[in-house]
């Protein structure tokens, strides 16, 4: 059979067709995305009836004083006691009764209020201390301090000056404190993040050891943790202390690598790359309490 011929015609139109094939479809343009997500809204979720609840805080008369705490029972063989942003909480074993921890609390009522009025002295004096976010403000960076500077712009964006040691952040029109305070914020984790394995890298050949994964937390007591993975977490806060200080954070997180306690042995291991470990966690302790509140 004899093939059919194909005309000049016929040729033109399949190469318009092949190539409009090639042509992408039509798409409909997106609309700018903002530059920052409002903070996500929660929507209170019904507590199921088989859920337990937590306990109500309990209260105590200690002389002229009311003194409230959230009590947790445990397998424990002693009575815990802590205090924190919350209040005073209690950790007690199980076969004690109420009165019992009640009367604990009394026999431990001058360490209790003590600190609880030393932690609401910190919290004014870093209430006094707290931040305004505008142009000039300045925030602690590495033991030092940074200017902020805020100028006009049609797009945020954020770059550090190391000579003038300047944070310049370009503010578009509507942008909202939070939404300022959270490129700032931004701009400090990735610091964090690339400062913090840069040490991590520097100290683990050091002690023999390597670590598995490596993070950040925003914890609010909390500088680093470990975990028998290998997982190491660091507080992008330490951001705002020397770099002396971040090094002991970093040391001691490794340290539990050899040692996951706090031994001697741990601390002889924390020794071998930064023999000033308690210089330096005497240091932390006080360098936290006077740091004004940065971020919320």
């Amino acid at each position: 059979m004899t093939a059919p011929k194909i005309t000049g015609t016929q040729l033109e139109l399949f190469a318009q067709d092949f190539f409009a094939s090639l042509v992408p479809p039509a798409t409909t343009p997106q609309p700018p995305q903002p530059l920052f997500k409002a903070p996500p809204k929660v929507a209170p979720t019904p507590s199921a009836p088989d859920v337990p609840q937590a306990q109500p805080r309990r209260q105590i008369q200690i002389g002229a004083t009311t003194l409230e705490y959230a009590l947790r029972r445990s397998t424990r063989r002693s009575i815990g006691f802590m205090i924190d942003d919350d209040g005073l909480q209690v950790t007690a074993p199980r076969r004690l009764t109420l009165a019992e921890i009640d009367n604990a609390i009394r026999a431990k009522q001058r360490w209790i209020l003590t600190k609880m009025r030393e932690r609401g002295e910190r919290h004014a004096q870093r209430d006094a201390k707290k931040i305004v976010w505008e142009d000039g403000a300045r925030l602690p960076y590495l033991g030092d301090e940074i200017t902020l500077r805020l100028e006009e712009a049609a797009r945020s964006h954020c770059w550090f000056d190391k000579t003038e040691k300047e944070l310049n952040v370009g503010v578009p029109p509507g942008l909202q404190e939070w939404q300022l305070v959270e490129r700032v914020r931004r701009w400090f984790e990735l610091e964090a993040k690339r400062l913090f394995k840069e040490r991590l890298d520097h100290y683990a050949p050091q002690l023999g050891v390597s670590y598995s994964k490596f993070s950040l937390s925003s914890a609010g007591t909390r500088w680093g943790s470990c975990t028998v993975q290998g997982h190491i977490r660091l507080n992008w806060r330490l951001m705002h202390f020397a770099p002396g200080l971040i090094d002991y954070v970093v040391a001691h997180e490794l340290a539990h690598l050899r040692e996951m306690n706090h031994s001697p042995r741990f601390w002889a291991t924390v020794g071998e790359v930064f023999p000033d470990y308690d210089g330096a966690k005497a240091a932390l302790k006080k360098r936290s309490a006077e740091l004004p509140a940065v971020f919320p």
